[in-house]
């Protein structure tokens, strides 16, 4: 291991602490410590998505545009998440928390767009060519799973250390000090000079699969967005587990990130046209069983998070490696094109919360408290079936991409 893969998975797990763990911690700290209604929570987060539609390919191209600018980019990502965290769950004021709460989560995302697309627009650069790219995903998927469970788990643990407000305000404060030490430890990166690349063009990324990926990754995203968004409901008012609900979480992410080496072999061995999609075979077949479990059941909870877990780490390996390698192979400079991804995951995971959050009011559903049957029922079917039917989509997409586009 290099100081360059160290520092690639350091600056990974800080730019992961601000994705998926906020659409697990939102909605419990939203209705929890703020009293915000489910509804008004997820037009929140599909209203902000709108900001995202315009300012993603806007960043990409801006990244492209001035390379020489990469380690400035680089800095005002990691102040935006540091401010941004700080102020949603450490500096939120009792008068105007709503639109402090926006100003909050739209610098966080603008941040994290910023950071994203910067990050895997390098990423080619870093690797010394597209033949590396497998192994620097292995290094930079693997810091991004870490970061997942460390600030998931972050407000229990801080909880536990007597912290109050839920963990939430000692969180804010622990990801500002992480922001700060990641780039003074990653600054390296960004001198790392890339190859000559022609601006990113709509009619070269469709030529190259770009457009085919893009599509992928959305479609392939929303079931763990959904998961994601409803996992602590799932486990504490359908499974009744809250008290584990910690420890699962970090068995989900563990069996991510140890997943994670497992699939890059097998793709350098075998292909992603073949390891893709039994990796997607296997989130079916734990969405399918989440369906099944009764109350109570957490030995069979716990398998099923190892294995949609591992499912998890072949997402995050695979699918950025395809588009990287497809925009190399293009000669497509990648900060525009990343732009798009960078949209595409985070559109995802609005998509999850702005239909399943108002549907589970809808159906009566209440967070940590006595629900009916037919409550829990649709709680059910959005955390595990709905994910199994657009998991299929996903997989017939792959199957049906060109020959090239899914070759590494």
């Amino acid at each position: 291991m290099s100081r360059t893969h160290v520092q690639v998975s350091l600056f990974a797990l800080m730019l992961a602490a601000a994705g998926l763990p906020l659409y697990i911690h939102l909605p419990a700290y939203a209705s929890g410590e703020l009293g915000m209604s489910l509804g008004a929570l997820g037009g929140l987060l599909i209203g902000l998505r709108v900001l995202d539609f315009v300012q993603d390919p806007l960043l990409g191209r801006m990244v492209d545009r001035f390379p020489n600018a990469r380690a400035l980019f680089a800095a005002l990502a990691l102040a935006g998440l540091a401010l941004g965290f700080a102020l949603v769950f450490t500096l939120l004021p009792e008068a105007g928390q709503l639109y402090w709460l926006i100003a909050g989560l739209a610098l966080l995302f603008t941040a994290h767009s910023l950071g994203s697309i910067l990050f895997y627009g390098q990423s080619t650069a870093i690797a010394g060519g597209a033949a590396g790219l497998v192994k620097l995903a292995a290094f930079r998927e693997g810091g991004s799973l870490l970061g997942v469970l460390l600030a998931a788990l972050a407000p229990t643990l801080f909880v536990a250390a007597g912290a109050g407000g839920g963990g939430y305000p000692a969180f804010g404060l622990g990801l500002v000090a992480l922001a700060g030490a990641v780039w003074l430890l990653t600054r390296p990166l960004w001198r790392i000079a890339g190859p000559a690349t022609a601006p990113m063009q709509f009619a070269a990324l469709k030529s190259a699969g770009g457009v085919q990926l893009l599509w992928i990754a959305l479609i392939n995203s929303l079931p763990v967005a959904l998961t994601s968004t409803l996992f602590l409901f799932f486990v504490q008012d359908k499974l009744g587990l809250e008290s584990l609900a910690g420890p699962l979480l970090m068995l989900f992410f563990l069996a991510a990130a140890l997943s994670v080496p497992l699939w890059s072999w097998l793709v350098r061995r075998h292909g992603a046209r073949r390891i893709l999609p039994l990796a997607m075979a296997l989130a079916i077949v734990s969405f399918i069983g989440a369906a099944l479990l009764p109350a109570g059941a957490g030995l069979g909870f716990g398998l099923i998070c190892l294995a949609s877990g591992a499912a998890l780490g072949a997402d995050m390996v695979i699918l950025p490696v395809l588009f990287s390698t497809a925009l190399a192979r293009a000669g497509l400079s990648a900060g525009a094109a990343f732009g798009l991804w960078s949209f595409a995951g985070k559109l995802a995971l609005a998509l999850a919360a702005a239909l399943a959050l108002p549907a589970l009011q809808l159906a009566g559903y209440t967070p940590n408290a006595t629900n009916t049957a037919q409550a829990l029922t649709i709680l059910t079917l959005a955390y595990a079936v709905v994910p199994c039917i657009i998991k299929i989509i996903a997989i017939v997409l792959v199957t049906r991409l060109p020959q090239e586009v899914n070759t590494l």
